[in-house]
């Protein structure tokens, strides 16, 4: 008998992100706009849903601040950022959240797979610095799918490959909520303590039918079937 699919997005699940990808937007709209923003600010284009995508997201909080930017330019800029010379850039921030031990505890029971937003590339290079030897099949990123997340079609990808499977996901996002509703996927949401908007942000998943949310993903063990 297959054992039941647990699907993790990464940004704010897997991986800490606020020294990341937050402060890449922070940085890419500085360079085009000349002001700084809080990171409560990007937290609250999340809030709203339909901001998966930080390129997307900076180009939008560049508009929004009154300097229009081309999207290529915002893609390269941040990039720049995010990857350094040689992914010796923003990307070494990243904190890996689960425990030693977590992951491979969770393998025992369920089959683990990844559905995020990120480019392949990012997901490849912090997997290979974290997770190399954790078996996470499929791995949807942002090139596998034409409909971005809160689309549920990465969810309906992994559940194609295991029509009669259990499927959990994971993630700590309205979009992500959204995503796993709309594809019948039951969701545990993640909101970080040390996030400031963590009630608020914690009421919004539940609001967005989270079976459960969590602090972080080391309390995953304590909501799943044993």
């Amino acid at each position: 008998m297959s054992k039941p699919i647990i699907v993790f997005d990464m940004d704010g699940v897997l991986a800490e992100v606020t020294e990341s990808y937050r402060e890449t937007i922070i940085q890419t709209v500085r360079h085009f706009t000349g002001r700084t923003i809080d990171r409560d600010v990007i937290q609250d284009y999340k809030n709203q849903g339909g901001w998966n995508n930080d390129w997307r997201l900076s180009q939008r909080i560049c508009a929004d601040l009154g300097a229009p930017v081309e999207y290529a330019a915002v893609i390269e800029k941040f990039n720049r950022l995010f990857f350094g010379g040689n992914y010796d850039g923003l990307i070494t921030r990243e904190v890996w959240v689960p425990r030693a031990g977590l992951l491979e505890r969770l393998a025992r029971s369920f089959d683990l797979a990844i559905f995020t937003g990120r480019p392949l590339e990012d997901t490849g290079v912090t997997l290979r610095r974290n997770a190399a030897a954790i078996p996470f099949d499929p791995i949807i990123t942002m090139e596998s799918v034409s409909e971005p997340k809160p689309s549920p079609q990465g969810l309906r990808m992994i559940r194609e490959l295991r029509p009669i499977t259990p499927l959990y996901y994971v993630g700590d996002t309205v979009d992500d909520a959204r995503s796993a509703r709309a594809a019948g996927v039951p969701f545990i949401g993640i909101a970080a303590l040390a996030n400031p908007l963590h009630e608020e942000i914690a009421s919004l998943l539940k609001a967005e039918g989270a079976i459960a949310v969590l602090d972080n993903v080391n309390e995953l063990e304590g909501v799943l079937p044993s």
